[in-house]
């Protein structure tokens, strides 16, 4: 009987609390994740351990997240990335990046929780022949609750 391997994470946010955060959130529920403040040192990890999953904040100094997914993808063809943003600007920086033939999944902050890890599962659960990454925009602002966690 086998067992399929835990999916490795890898969570890039310039924020500590946000990458730290994710990263115990993930790990909680099953996941092996890592947390990086810098894309570079991220990168750097991925040579002697590739991620199964990038969670990548886009607007960070030095290496936008988009760049960062850019490369993980094509170092690590079968790494499924979600790109998370609270910022109006990532659009131009997905669109740049449509426009080069990569198209990322984002998800806006805040995000709540479940609604993360639901999403996890559903990237996790798609082979790499069948993910369709889409460009995930609300079309209204979304009503939270006040348990999310406002990333």
């Amino acid at each position: 009987m086998s067992s399929k391997p835990v999916p490795r994470i890898f969570v890039v946010d310039d924020e500590y609390v946000i990458s730290y955060t994710l990263a115990a959130i993930f790990n909680m529920n099953g996941y092996l994740a890592r947390y990086f403040t810098d894309p570079m040192e991220a990168l750097a990890a991925a040579q002697s351990d590739a991620p199964d999953l990038l969670v990548s904040d886009v607007a960070m100094p030095g290496l936008s997240g988009v760049d960062l997914a850019i490369q993980i993808r094509s170092r690590y063809p079968t790494c499924k990335i979600l790109l998370i943003s609270g910022q109006a600007g990532t659009l131009d920086l997905l669109e740049n990046a449509r426009a080069q033939g990569h198209d990322f999944h984002l998800l806006l902050k805040p995000v709540l929780p479940s609604e993360l890890l639901a999403e996890i599962g559903m990237l996790r659960d798609s082979s790499p022949l069948t993910l369709s990454p889409l460009l995930s925009v609300p079309s209204a602002p979304r009503q939270l609750s006040p348990v999310s966690l406002d990333f």
